[in-house]
């Protein structure tokens, strides 16, 4: 069953603690499918009465926010062990090499690595924990933490909403054949992108790996 087709069997109460939870869990550190989640609902609420799109991004913005601040929390008292733990459980998400580029990415970038993290998945659930273990000062993660959180969760609510609501209207008037259109359209970009990704992983493989230099973050 397609997320969206299970969520509509589910109160919207139930819809706003799933969003909440779910990309609180992935903040924090725990490899979820937050983005699918609140991707999914965004657009059932823009053909559903029963779901409030703002409150909708409020619980996805309030999950965000508060699961990267435990994931920092976790992070700053379990240090580079936990890293090793997380490597050992999840290994696809945790594995030396992500762990390595998104160090470089927070040496190079800062908190600016916590702003821009939320809208790439793999610093998504690296940018608490990682925070945490560099010993980045608090009020420079939580500035960022809160920014970067609002304009993901709550951007992403309203842009997915408002093209639910333009392309449902679309839909209806051009009928059958403007949902051909969508489909295809949507297995092109799919394609493309999944084309890209295997030339940029083949381009990186071809990069021999060098060492993370230490990263030194000053409280």
């Amino acid at each position: 069953m397609h997320v969206q087709e299970w969520l509509e069997t589910i109160p919207a109460v139930a819809v706003y603690v799933l969003v909440g939870v779910v990309i609180g869990l992935e903040s924090l550190g725990i490899p979820l499918p937050g983005e699918i989640v609140l991707v999914s609902s965004a657009l059932l609420a823009s053909q559903h009465g029963d779901i409030n799109p703002w409150v909708l991004g409020a619980c996805a913005t309030a999950g965000a926010i508060i699961g990267d601040s435990i994931g920092y929390a976790i992070g700053r008292r379990g240090g580079r062990p936990l890293l090793a733990w997380l490597g050992k459980k999840f290994p696809k998400h945790f594995s030396e090499a992500n762990i390595g580029l998104a160090e470089r990415s927070f040496q190079k970038w800062g908190m600016w690595a916590v702003f821009f993290g939320r809208f790439v998945a793999l610093l998504r659930i690296f940018a608490g924990p990682l925070a945490g273990v560099l010993h980045m000062p608090y009020w420079k993660f939580l500035i960022a933490n809160v920014f970067g959180g609002i304009l993901w969760a709550g951007g992403t609510t309203a842009v997915i909403y408002s093209v639910g609501i333009v392309a449902e209207a679309w839909l209806k008037r051009f009928s059958w054949l403007g949902l051909v259109l969508a489909v295809l359209i949507g297995v092109a970009s799919m394609l493309i992108i999944k084309n890209r990704a295997k030339k940029a992983a083949a381009e990186r493989s071809e990069i021999p790996e060098r060492e993370p230099e230490p990263v030194a973050v000053a409280d």
